[in-house]
């Protein structure tokens, strides 16, 4: 009986053996999946946020581009307290635009003409121009309005050199402007920089 029992007591261990042993296996296996979906999951997470983030610049980059500045004159003024200044050289018997304002300088001697919308005014080192307030309305994407505001421009004559006219710019707005907004204001051929 003895003999009976040991052998049915090897079998049963055979048995345990191979059923914990399959189910060893299965786990294995589980836990691969697991692992598996878990980097799938990641690879989609990873590829949403990429995806996002590349959106977001195309968004912005088309906002940019489509950024537009409509310059009118006003009625009534209103308060400028923001104020924003720069170091600004008009080339000169070029006419520049700013706005709907179209400035053109022409250096004779010690002195400067300054045209302001067919206004002419003699100007030495240290006198003030004034150009009249204005209401800028910025749009993007078609219509999108990012600012509607009123400025007014003070220019300062510093003097001329290599055919350019030097002046300390600052701009008076009704609200504060970001100077990336304000930059779309001023063309290029002025060559503003921030002071």
């Amino acid at each position: 009986m003895d003999d009976i029992t040991s052998r049915q007591d090897e079998i049963d261990r055979k048995l345990a053996t191979e059923k914990g042993r399959k189910q060893g296996i299965e786990e294995e296996r589980a836990s691969e999946k697991q692992r598996e979906g878990r980097k799938a999951g990641w690879g989609t997470g990873i590829k949403i946020v990429i995806f996002l983030i590349v959106l977001a610049i195309i968004v912005t980059v088309v906002a940019f581009l489509t950024m537009s500045v409509s310059v009118t004159n006003v009625s009534a003024s209103e308060s400028s307290p923001f104020t924003t200044n720069y170091g600004v050289s008009f080339p000169e018997g070029q006419t520049i635009t700013i706005g709907n304002t179209h400035i053109s300088v022409l250096s004779y001697r010690d002195e400067l003409i300054s045209d302001i919308d067919g206004n002419r005014q003699k100007l030495v080192v240290g006198d003030n121009r004034v150009i009249s307030e204005r209401r800028a309305v910025i749009t993007t994407l078609g219509g999108i309005t990012l600012m509607d505001t009123h400025f007014q421009i003070n220019l300062k004559y510093n003097g001329d050199r290599e055919n350019r006219a030097y002046f300390d710019m600052a701009v008076h707005t009704s609200q504060q402007v970001p100077d990336l907004l304000l930059k779309q204001l001023l063309p290029a051929e002025i060559a503003a920089r921030p002071i």
